[in-house]
């Protein structure tokens, strides 16, 4: 899918609930994880013991912390859309996150993402893209939310 360009609150609103795209897909490996792990000082046994996860995890392998796939958001999401013109951006909050599958070590995962809401509250752009983190060969996305930017135009 092709990268959407987005230059104004008027551009941006045309995608106000509709699909605004999706990323390539991205693959988490036991390197990343334990990266992860290191960072977050988030050790348990479930994402870096391969051995052990074999044979007691349900999984039979490792899976990725929830927050990692949570933050590779931002990497995802720039591949689907590029705003432009603008001064700053921030990251305003995470809504109705809901983990439904993990993310088993080696899988795909790819963002959908969709403009829920857009407002503009005098000249800062507020949208709230739903995002779903979609499993190559899964029915089951591995979570469900709603990113919240708040973009300022220049």
């Amino acid at each position: 899918m092709e990268m959407k360009i987005i230059n104004s609150y008027a551009e941006f609103e045309k995608y106000n609930g509709k699909l605004i795209g999706m990323s390539d897909y991205y693959r988490i490996t036991q390197e990343h994880i334990n990266m992860f792990a290191d960072a977050t000082m988030d050790h348990q046994w479930i994402h870096v013991d391969t051995e052990r996860a074999k044979k007691e995890s349900p999984y039979g392998t490792t899976i990725a912390h929830g927050y990692l796939s949570v933050s590779i958001l931002p990497h995802l999401w720039y591949q689907i859309v590029q705003v432009n013109n603008i001064k700053l951006m921030v990251n305003y909050g995470i809504e109705s996150l809901k983990f439904n599958q993990p993310v088993l070590v080696n899988s795909e995962v790819r963002l959908v993402a969709s403009l829920k809401s857009i407002v503009n509250l005098r000249g800062v752009t507020k949208a709230v893209i739903q995002v779903v983190l979609e499993i190559k060969d899964n029915p089951k996305p591995a979570f469900e939310g709603a990113m919240i930017f708040l973009y300022h135009f220049i």
